[in-house]
């Protein structure tokens, strides 16, 4: 049947917004391409008419140039038409952009909570509640044993706290804390005082050389 009838073309794609956006946009580039060569050819008749004096053919130019004016005016209407169309589509764009990832966040908040649901059917809380006393109560245990651990065996158990602060204040009374002379600086001074003789008038005169110094030595005699 191909053969006889021939196969129909294939369809091609429908154009996307963004493609649409595209094409327009390349359609206002080309609108102000020749907005800027009119500008030009207005700027030379401008010039023309400033330095023609007045009579027909001033009248001529100036003709030309109004045409080329409305011509100006015409393409700015039609690039300040397609420029809001791009603005539509791409307003259009944006929006279903927006919706796209409004969908896909549902999806995936769905598909979320799917998967917590199932997960929750298969934890017990009670079974939870239960481990956090068997827990507590090891941990319970394990401080008492600690506890047994540490005791100490040589401490009589009849011995009551208060006679124990009662006696160590005691102790502390016959026991002198003040910072005092060791014995055996006191015996090292002692001795030191006695093998000392007493000076006159209780005091001691120092040496004449610790007083006035050391005295100088005397000068070689030269032969």
């Amino acid at each position: 049947m191909n053969r006889i009838f021939g196969a129909g073309k294939p369809k091609a794609p429908k154009p996307s917004l963004n493609d649409a956006i595209t094409a327009t946009d390349v359609r206002v580039t080309a609108v102000e391409e020749k907005i800027k060569k009119l500008d030009g050819e207005l700027a030379r008749f401008r010039d023309q008419l400033q330095k023609m004096r007045d009579g027909p053919g001033k009248n001529a130019v100036k003709q030309r140039a109004l045409r080329v004016l409305q011509q100006k005016k015409m393409y700015e209407g039609q690039r300040d038409q397609l420029m809001q169309q791009s603005f539509n589509m791409e307003s259009a764009a944006f929006a279903t952009e927006n919706i796209k990832n409004a969908m896909t966040t549902y999806q995936a908040m769905q598909d979320t909570s799917k998967a917590m649901k199932k997960q929750y059917k298969s934890v017990d809380i009670d079974k939870i509640y239960d481990m956090q006393d068997e827990l507590a109560e090891l941990m319970e245990q394990a401080n008492e044993v600690q506890e047994l651990m540490g005791r100490s065996y040589s401490m009589p158990e009849d011995v009551n706290e208060q006679d124990l602060e009662a006696e160590l204040d005691a102790l502390g009374e016959d026991l002198d804390f003040a910072e005092d002379e060791p014995s055996y600086l006191k015996d090292v001074g002692s001795e030191l005082h006695d093998a000392l003789p007493e000076a006159p008038g209780g005091t001691l005169k120092q040496p004449a050389e610790a007083v006035a110094g050391p005295v100088p030595a005397e000068p070689a005699l030269r032969l």
